[in-house]
Parts: structure tokens; sequence; C-alpha cells
């Protein structure tokens, strides 16, 4: 009886180090140990194992079998090492020789009958195997991640298997496996459903959603029901260029390790999503006992939507501020500590008060009390909107735009054009977007003359802005002054970037 060494991967947060299985039959009891601090589910693959050996025609050797995946202080789970066990128990008790590349990854969890099932989390794996290049056997209904990889500049041997038989009889080289046919995605045509002329009028949000994409700046909307809020939101993304290949591959990596299913006509789409109010801080910020990514790691370089802001627990809110300003989350467990990223829009929206219409609304709609008003409001911290770039009363529309069949001002297409080329502005000039700046270089970008200086040093005396708040005006004056090409920033770029941060109406709601 013999020894056997297979290689797998496990899963720590967006990092995939390497496993060895190490698989050993030796005379004793019959039994089989799995060591190298397994979570339940591995522990499980010992039953899962002996029933696929059985039933694909193999004998489970009647010896002591240890299997042993190291490095043991690195906390494995989940069934995605079912395949190596199987393949190394095979290999240790002489019923198959070893692969010709003793440097091939296994991954995939075994049914009773054999057959492969798909696990999450082989895209993060398969890129990792591919900074030195490798070869891997998936199963085939993780199809995805291997046409993903196919449309990128990744260089891997990957196959695609069905069963432990054909694992083993690929492994053996005796007859060769099926490729599959790469089917075409269509990576840079972003066609949406939606577009923003369908909203009507609201010119001066459309006018801010166009800023807001430009320069990657967070967005706080206040009006009262029905003014297009949800509509306005949802159109950001339609204005947003396609992710670049790396921004793919991650956001597509977070999709894997959440077990979401991989759209491969969508993989350079930007994400958008909308978490309920009632989302706890595990499913917004990302954890649980595996720490797995929560919504804004899943809208990574896309648009995080929250809807009705004061009804998010504080909790939740209050976990927000940190990621907000780091683009990253970082969850500590006992056993782990991962980090995922959190590169996202933040766009809020919330009624002004729990009726929803302000407390100064001509039709005397506003039946709330100034108690009840502070309640609602509460949970709106200082901190945590003063992180938000822009803020923006939302009106009512008028009802003559609203019998209006024709659409409203630029699409969606010709919008995202021209962000698109203000964008690369920028990252020519400085590496990154307007909204990612770091305070010292912002410092060294912009050069105010003297009247714009005191317009500024004006508006903070009078509104008791933070050092955060000045900078965030900054921010948004420079990307103002990119859509209208002008090399510093006017008067006028200020004015309108402190007309989207002080709104004095909104100022005596807090």
């Amino acid at each position: 009886m013999g020894l056997a060494r297979i290689y797998s991967r496990a899963i720590l947060g967006m990092e995939s180090p390497r496993v060895l299985v190490e698989a050993h039959v030796s005379s004793g009891l019959p039994s089989l140990s799995i060591v190298g601090l397994p979570e339940a589910s591995v522990k499980e693959s010992k039953e899962r194992v002996r029933s696929a050996l059985l039933n694909s025609g193999f004998e489970m050797p009647a010896k002591r079998i240890t299997v042993n995946l190291a490095p043991a202080d690195l906390p494995k789970s989940g069934g995605r090492y079912d395949l190596a066990i199987a393949i190394g128990i095979l290999i240790a008790s002489e019923q198959i020789s070893a692969p010709q590349d003793p440097e091939i990854e296994l991954y995939g969890e075994l049914a009773l009958t054999g057959e492969l099932r798909p696990v999450n989390g082989v895209l993060p794996s398969l890129l990792q195997l591919s900074k030195g290049g490798g070869q891997a056997l998936i199963p085939a209904d993780n199809y995805a991640e291997q046409q993903l990889l196919l449309q990128t500049s990744a260089k891997l041997d990957l196959q695609l298997v069905t069963s432990l038989k054909q694992a083993t009889i690929y492994l053996q080289g005796q007859e060769p496996i099926d490729a599959v046919i790469p089917q075409a995605v269509v990576n840079f045509q972003q066609e949406y459903s939606i577009c923003l002329s369908d909203i009507q009028g609201q010119k001066q949000a459309k006018r801010l959603l166009e800023i807001c994409a430009t320069g990657n700046h967070s967005l706080m909307m206040v009006g009262e029901p029905g003014a297009g809020k949800s509509m306005l939101a949802s159109r950001l993304v339609t204005l947003l260029p396609p992710l670049s290949e790396q921004q793919a591959l991650q956001n597509a990596s977070i999709r894997s390790l959440s077990g979401d299913r991989l759209e491969i006509e969508h993989f350079y789409h930007r994400p958008y999503l909308s978490p309920h109010h009632s989302a706890s801080a595990a499913a917004v910020i990302g954890g649980g006992k595996i720490p797995k990514p929560g919504a804004i790691s899943l809208a990574n370089h896309g648009v995080l939507f929250l809807d009705e802001l004061p009804e998010f627990n504080r909790d939740v809110l209050e976990a927000l501020r940190e990621p907000l300003e780091t683009g990253q989350v970082d969850i500590a467990r006992v056993q782990q500590h991962v980090t995922y990223p959190a590169h996202v829009q933040l766009v809020a929206a919330f009624n002004p008060t729990p009726s929803g219409y302000f407390p100064d609304d001509p039709l005397g709609r506003c039946k709330d009390t100034p108690n009840q008003i502070s309640r609602y409001l509460k949970k709106l911290s200082g901190p945590l909107l003063d992180r938000i770039d822009c803020h923006i009363e939302v009106p009512a529309v008028e009802i003559a735009a609203l019998q209006s069949a024709k659409p409203d001002g630029e699409t969606s297409v010709q919008i995202r054009y021209r962000v698109a080329e203000n964008q690369q502005r920028q990252i020519s000039r400085q590496g990154c977007l307007n909204g990612e700046l770091s305070n010292q270089r912002l410092n060294q970008a912009v050069q105010l003359d003297q009247q714009t200086q005191d317009l500024l040093a004006q508006s903070i005396k009078r509104f008791g802005l933070s050092a955060r708040g000045y900078y965030r005006i900054l921010r948004l004056a420079l990307t103002i002054a990119d859509m209208q090409a002008s090399d510093s920033i006017q008067i006028e770029h200020l004015a309108e970037a402190l007309s989207y941060r002080l709104s004095q109406r909104l100022a005596d709601l807090f």
C-alpha cells in the first residue's frame, strides 16, 4: 500500500491558497479519517467518496485510510475536496496510476452515484492558479467559469469532467474527453431594458446622475413618494461604461464565492443591487460563520441602492461607514480574517418624513409631529451623511411632463459615451477617477483663484462643513470642470458643486 499526493485549493475570502491532499492506505482496521482542520461538510465527504467509488466500479480498500489536508492550520469547508480525496485513495490503493502532470489541481463535489456536482468559488481558485500557469479538472456544471476565462487573457489548461469515472480516464490518458465548444460572449454591448430618457422631467436630477457617473460620486435623494427616486437610481448603472477585464473577473469571483449563477453575457455589465430595508448587517456588509460577501461587495464597481434609508437598522447603516471610505470590507472571525472589495457608488433615497412629505408641504399632507419626524430621521447619523457626496431634493413631476409620450432628454447610450470619455480624461491625468482621489493628491491637482477660494471659505463657515465635506465638494467641482473640458475649477463649477451639498431645505430636516 502507498501514499498519494493530489492538489486542490481552499477558499479564504478572495484568496485561494493551495491545498495538498495526501492519501495514505495502510494495514489496520477498515476506516477513513480526514485530518487538517476540516469543517463538518468536509468530514462528511468520506461517506460521499465511499459511495461514489463503489458506484463508479472501483473498490473501497478494506484498510486504514488517512487523508491529510495540508496546511493543517488552514480551515477547509465545502465539498470541493471530494474529487481530490477520491482520486488520492484510488492512486494510493493502486487502482489507477498517478497522473502524468503531478501538479494538476482537482475541484468538485461527488454525488453518491459518482457524478460531479459544481462547487462555489471555482473562479477565484482558477485565477490564483493562472498566476503561475497550470492545469485543472473542474465539474462540467462549472462551465460558465471556463467560458469566462476563455474570453480573457488568463492562460490555463482546463478540462471539464462529469463524473469520477471520466476524471480517472482523463488522468490516466486512456482517451480524450470531448471538448466543450466555446460560445461567443457579447462583452461590450450593454443592452438595458431601461433608459434615462424614460423619466419625464427631473432635469436637475438627471444632470446630477451624469456628474456622479463621471466622477464616481455617491448620491442621496430626498423627495415625496412617486417623485421618481427609485427610477433615477436604477438608471445610474446604464450611464456607466463597461467593466474592464480585471474588474469583471473580480466581480465574477465574488459572485462565484456567493454561489450566484454566473451569466456569461453580462460579464462586463456593472452590477446594481438594492437590498430590502429589513436586510441584516451580514446580508449587506457580509459575514457568517464562513464569511461570505454581502450586498456591498456584490455591487463592487457598480451601484448599491438603499431605498427608504431611515427604515434600515441603524447598526447596518453605521457598518457602512468604513467600507464606503476604504473601498473594502474586513470581516474577522475566530479562525478566519477575510477582506472583500467594496468599491461601490452608493445611492440612497428616502422620504423627508414618515408621512412622505416635507413639513412645509403647501397642501398640508404632512401630518407628522416634530417628535415623529425626529425619531424617523434619528437613524441617519451625521458621519454617515457626511460621507455622501451629493444631496438633492427630488420634487414631484409636473402633470404636463407626465402626459408627454415622447422620450425626455438624451438617452443613456448618448450619456454613457460622454461619461466614458470624461472618465478616460481623469484616468489619463491622475490614474483614477475624481471620487477616488486622496486628499493630498487633490490638493496638488486643484488650484483655486482668490474669488473661488473666498466663496468656498464663506460656505464652509456658514454651513459648518467638516474637513471631509470640504474635500468632497472639491472633488465634485473638479468633476464638473472636467465635464466642461476646463483645465481648472472656476467659480461657476464650485457654485454648482455647493448647490448639491448645501440645500437649506434638506439641512432644516436634520
